[in-house]
């Protein structure tokens, strides 16, 4: 079943807000990793490298949570849960993009010689959260 995304998650996932990835180890306890996310359509994509303990994880188990936060109202969130599907990102333009869309710019690390992996979260559960209220 597909899952869609609704505007409110549209926003949130679009604007410069940061991500916790969790996956699975092997032993079956939780590995989080805050990253960047760029929507594309119904689908979140974050990147990463092979080696990566979250790479890892999700070539064993693809099952994935993702979290994000509005950073101007922390009572604003969402739990993407679903699958993630692993791609060489061959030019390493996922980096370069999300760079631009968080800092403006070219990235600041070197974009190394590693292998750079595109993972895409393929939603099977949309899990928003939204009060106006602070306390």
């Amino acid at each position: 079943m597909s899952v869609t995304f609704d505007e409110k998650t549209r926003e949130l996932l679009d604007g410069k807000n940061f991500a916790t990835v969790a996956t699975l180890q092997p032993d079956g306890a939780p590995q989080t990793s805050v990253v960047w996310v760029e929507r594309d359509g119904d689908t979140l994509r974050f990147s990463t490298t092979a080696a990566r303990r979250k790479a890892r994880n999700l070539r064993e188990d693809a099952r994935v949570s993702v979290t994000v936060f509005d950073q101007d109202n922390p009572y604003h969130s969402v739990e993407i849960r679903g699958r993630a599907e692993l791609t060489e990102d061959l030019d390493k333009a996922l980096p370069l993009r999300l760079s631009h869309k968080y800092l403006g710019q070219d990235p600041p690390f070197p974009l190394d010689d590693e292998t750079r992996l595109i993972v895409t979260v393929r939603p099977e559960k949309v899990i928003t959260f939204i009060s106006t209220t602070t306390g």
